[in-house]
């Protein structure tokens, strides 16, 4: 029988008949070292208002014994233990077993190879819990947990309260944790192993980190900035909602082989793929500040204050995907972070809502299952841009008040859609009804253009467009600044109706950009008698974020057929050549090669990439940009030249060298060996994964098979370097021997939920075919995907259609 899953029906029906005083939850880990298994021991205590009822607990481990007021109860086998004949005061007792701690749901083992050690965690977003304790599985059945785990002696646990009290026990230590406040299930956690730790006090909190020990180097040589950034946005969340997070303690746990990142209140749990093994980039800097944010605003929006069901994931998600950019531009050195925003997440929103998976900000979500699904582009970087309008429409201000009069009204309790809109309608004192409607119950994108007529400008949409001010920029060409484009004006219109007069704007300007300082969610299109020099002149723009609008305008018609690989890769090269800022340099140098790499003709795709690899070089040579220029020219050297540059430059970097051996490999060089002696000097635990995708992509067929089992059938690579490994596999002029592997994706499908929720959007994603496929496989792939798990069919369906628009692109639009 399968597991079933949690309908919203069912979850009213349960939340409308018990109140969850608290569970208590015994867990052992002593097995783990040498065998799979978590044993747990769940008590529930709580209250039902009609005695008599019935209902049921989620349990999909094995159960061992079950009792419910002291009877025995009995699983059926799909996720769900009944419970009869409830009383009025009701203690529930479970004892359960996950023995699949390698491939399963909510816990996993995993073992370095460094040395041998093992570590285990937790995550249950959306309904995982239930796979390692017995739980009422749902949002907003909050309660206090109060967690107790034996584990090996040697090994620390941590949880959502800290400050547990350790007893000795012989060969095993205890933990007791003290009770956490009210959460929903899946907020809470469990982390173990021999970690490296560190700790600090800032502003009285009590900061922790954790990483697995042969990480330890690298922990240490992080610390600085992860604490910095934890005491700065501690104390900017806790001034703008005017609560300050309520618990002294504060960890962040760095776990191998887990997948992203997760906002467990007090105890935040990331992949350790983000300490990374080479000296960061600046965009990984930020990067990681921003994901350090994202998770802590986490702790008002999501912990604090919880959603009633999973149709408003966006009340947690995108407020939080907001939150992370509106912390790192006011609170920490990342002032781009909102252009880093745009020519990277943004840009994926904006080709999602224009596909076949565009679906409203909020809408009705019949399962878990299908909540799963919308862990999305739409979700996370439309909402959050979404939300950075809505503070534009009432003002920051009256944003800031309306967010503290929430907090205030709701900590420790759930709410809705309707909640939030209440708060910041009498926070700003103005009615957001339409703006409610039109932003979050509808789906798509509104595009804007401009028309000309003398003097007057007009901006024009098709259809009634959303609510919301955005601003026009009017730029002028400066002679005395070597050609550049210098900003003349700056007018912002608030747009009610498909036609809107934009006042103020000189009459001679030579380029006017629509959306400039990037203050709504909309695509833009310039005058159709400026659309060349639009093209010319974008990299004269004087500003990250007018640069970055100019980039999402140029993508936004690559990816709908209205510009040419060859024009898009152009522009954005020549963007790369001038950018300036950290935040978008990296990312706009990702996007030149991509373009150049997957979205240009074969017969383009040579010049493209040289004139990537070019601008590499000539970045090289300024000190700030060495790292990320040879980094592109290691993706986009196509000559003896340039690899030979490439070795001489990167010297003892172990990470570069790395680089240069799979673009060596690809162009079928001879690298067995040398990258056996790599190997030998890596420091890395994980460097076996580096030598696994130097192998991908090299043009050979016994590669390819060894590659693909042991990525996408035993799935022995960690979470967060499946792309790497997967981006290495596909590559361009090896059609022929990757076709086979086209059916071979399709014939994993049905298997890619797998593991949960994450994993399988990984999965269903990166090892996605973009090369050995033609446009009647892409249908074929959708039917396949129409059978499978929501989050694997809305998954592969927005990949699908990327690709789609890639082959459209290759072939000219033929």
């Amino acid at each position: 029988m399968g597991i079933r899953s949690l309908t919203r029906i069912e979850a009213e029906h349960r939340a409308a008949l018990l109140t969850v005083e608290r569970y208590e939850v015994d867990i052992d880990l002593t097995a783990l070292p040498e065998g799979p298994e978590v044993r747990c021991v769940s008590t529930v205590t709580f209250t039902c208002r009609e005695p008599g009822a019935q209902t049921f607990v989620d349990c999909a481990a094995q159960v061992r014994t079950a009792t419910l007021n002291g009877i025995a109860v009995t699983a059926t086998g799909d996720g769900r233990i009944p419970l009869p004949g409830l009383a009025e005061h009701n203690v529930l007792r479970v004892e359960s077993v996950q023995a699949d701690t390698a491939t399963g749901e909510g816990v996993h083992k995993a073992t370095d190879p460094a040395d041998g050690e093992v570590y285990v965690w937790m995550s249950f977003e959306p309904d995982e819990a239930r796979f390692v304790w017995a739980c009422f599985d749902q949002p907003d059945l909050k309660a206090p947990h109060a967690f107790t785990v034996t584990a090996p002696a040697s090994w620390t646990v941590t949880s959502n309260s800290g400050g547990a009290r350790v007893e000795e026990l012989e060969q095993a230590r205890r933990w007791v944790f003290p009770d956490t406040p009210p959460l929903s299930v899946y907020n809470t956690v469990i982390n173990a192993g021999p970690f490296h730790e560190i700790r600090r006090e800032i502003d009285g909190y009590d900061l922790g980190l954790f990483a697995r020990r042969s990480l330890a180097e690298v922990l240490d040589r992080d610390a600085d900035e992860v604490f910095t950034l934890t005491g700065q946005g501690l104390a900017f969340f806790g001034e703008v909602f005017a609560m300050p997070f309520p618990q002294r303690k504060y960890d962040q746990v760095f776990m191998p082989e887990f997948g992203g990142a997760m906002e467990n209140y007090g105890c935040v749990s990331w992949s350790d793929g983000f300490l990374r093994r080479a000296a960061p980039t600046p965009a990984e800097r930020e990067l990681f500040a921003k994901v350090l944010l994202h998770e802590m605003a986490h702790m008002w929006f999501g912990n604090i204050v919880t959603m009633r069901w999973w149709d408003d994931l966006w009340l947690n998600e995108a407020f939080a995907e907001f939150a992370c950019h509106w912390a790192a531009e006011r609170a920490t050195r990342y002032t781009d972070a909102w252009a880093g925003h745009l020519v990277g997440g943004k840009l994926k929103a904006y080709l999602a809502d224009q596909g076949p998976v565009s679906h409203p900000i909020h809408q009705p979500i019949h399962d878990v299952a299908q909540a799963a699904s919308i862990f999305d582009n739409i979700t996370y970087p439309k909402g959050a841009s979404v939300l950075q309008q809505l503070m534009t429409y009432v003002g920051e201000e009256h944003f800031r008040a309306g967010m503290a009069g929430y907090f205030a009204r709701h900590a420790w309790g759930n709410t809705t859609l309707q909640d939030l809109i209440d708060a910041l309608a009498e926070g700003g004192g103005r009615d957001l009804g339409a703006w409610r409607t039109a932003w979050l119950a509808t789906a798509g994108t509104d595009r804007f253009s401009l028309e000309r007529t003398g003097e007057t400008v007009t901006l024009v949409t098709t259809g009634t467009p959303r609510p919301q001010v955005l601003a026009v920029g009017a730029y002028s060409t400066d002679d005395e600044e070597g050609g550049a484009l210098k900003r003349t004006a700056l007018v912002r219109v608030e747009v009610t109706q498909p036609r809107t007069d934009v006042p103020g704007l000189p009459p001679t300007a030579d380029l006017l950009l629509i959306n400039d300082d990037d203050l709504t969610f909309a695509t833009t299109r310039p005058d159709a008698t400026a659309r060349d020099a639009f093209f010319r002149t974008a990299a004269r723009l004087p500003s990250a974020i007018s640069r970055g609008v100019a980039v999402a305008t140029v993508w936004d018609m690559l990816t709908t057929g209205e510009a040419t690989a060859a024009e898009a890769g152009q522009c954005i090269t020549a963007v790369l050549a001038a950018e300036t800022s950290d935040a978008v340099i990296e990312p706009c140098l990702t996007l030149a090669a991509t373009v150049a790499e997957l979205w240009a003709a074969p017969g383009e795709r040579g010049e493209l990439t040289a004139a990537v690899a070019r601008v590499c070089r000539n970045l090289a040579a300024q000190p700030g940009r060495r790292q990320v220029a040879l980094r592109g020219l290691a993706r986009t050297a196509s000559t003896a030249d340039d690899l030979a540059w490439l070795r001489e430059q990167a010297g003892d970097d172990v990470d570069l060298h790395w680089r240069a051996l799979v673009r060596e490999a690809e162009l079928g060089r001879d690298v067995p060996s040398e990258t056996g002696l790599l190997l030998e000097r890596d420091p890395d635990p994980d460097a076996w994964v580096r030598a696994l995708t130097v192998r991908a992509a090299l043009p050979d067929a016994a590669a390819k098979a060894e590659v693909w089992q042991r990525l996408a059938v035993d799935r022995a690579v960690p979470l967060h370097a499946v792309g790497q490994v997967a981006a290495a596999f596909w590559r361009p002029a090896q059609d022929a021997l990757l076709a086979p592997y086209a059916q071979h994706y399709l014939d994993a499908v049905p298997h890619l939920h797998q593991g949960g929720m994450i994993p399988a959007m990984v999965f269903t994603n990166h090892l996605f075919p973009v090369y050995g496929i033609d446009p009647a496989y892409i249908e074929t792939a959708r039917l396949t995907g129409d059978k499978a798990a929501p989050v694997v069919r809305n998954t592969l369906l927005e990949r699908s259609d990327s690709v789609r628009r890639m082959l459209h692109a290759r072939t000219g639009g033929s």
